[in-house]
């Protein structure tokens, strides 16, 4: 087994659905059940043999430099980059080719709520070059379909219109990737949408060839996008 010690979370954005909630903090620092989003994931990974984390900062970004530290209360090591430009996830992940440097890495949205076994099969990484969390029982024309044959990745189309190809799996939004992937964030080009997709990154080493394995996640999963979903968590 080739076991996964560091991870890499996104929690640069403002989160605007979370409104006035996020006046002051990041939305990965908006608490569940009193705990920040962002506390649960690094406490999630440490308990899964993850001990480097790169947090990628920006909007208020000192409310989680000062929570977390050097993550030394946390078991773990934490480093910081600042992502300046809000350009897409393809190129947020650039921001982490010289802390992966040679080694496999977790990669999670910092809005993405899950118990800390979730992250035990990513954790592994032998026999592939990648592996991609989803979920059935989504609605994938808010996210991502995945589609997968044999426990493979096969294709994934990011917000399917109507008139698209569907599935039951929904791109969950956790990951783990080789150093390979920054061969493919390089070379992106603008989405339809504007943006720098990951997910046509991960769809170019999937058209190449490469082995992304999915990951089909069994126990609760939330992506806190909006109050009504937060909401919901701290009634549960």
């Amino acid at each position: 087994m080739s076991q996964v010690k560091k991870a890499v979370i996104l929690a640069a954005g403002r989160g605007t659905r979370m409104k006035e909630l996020t006046d002051e903090l990041p939305k990965p620092m908006v608490k569940v059940k009193g705990t920040p989003i962002l506390e649960s994931i690094v406490r999630g990974l440490v308990r899964n043999g993850i001990e480097e984390i790169l947090i990628v900062i920006g909007y208020r970004k000192e409310v989680i430099t000062g929570y977390f530290g050097d993550g030394s209360d946390f078991d773990c090591r934490i480093e910081y980059i600042e992502q300046v430009v809000q350009d897409g996830t393809g190129r947020v992940v650039e921001l982490a080719k010289d802390f992966a440097g040679s080694d496999p890495f977790i990669l999670s949205y910092g809005d993405i709520l899950v118990p800390a076994e979730s992250y035990a099969p990513l954790a592994d990484f032998s026999g592939v070059d990648g592996k991609l969390t989803v979920k059935v029982d989504e609605d994938v024309r808010k996210g991502g379909a995945v589609f997968i044959e044999d426990g493979m990745v096969t294709n994934l189309i990011e917000k399917p219109k109507d008139n698209e190809p569907t599935s039951p799996y929904y791109n969950a939004g956790i990951y783990s990737f080789s150093p390979q992937i920054f061969d493919y964030t390089a070379t992106l080009e603008l989405s339809p949408r504007g943006e720098y997709e990951l997910t046509d990154a991960i769809k170019a080493q999937v058209t190449d060839g490469l082995r992304i394995a999915a990951v089909e996640l069994e126990g609760d999963w939330a992506d806190v996008r909006d109050p009504e979903t937060l909401q919901e968590l701290n009634d549960e």
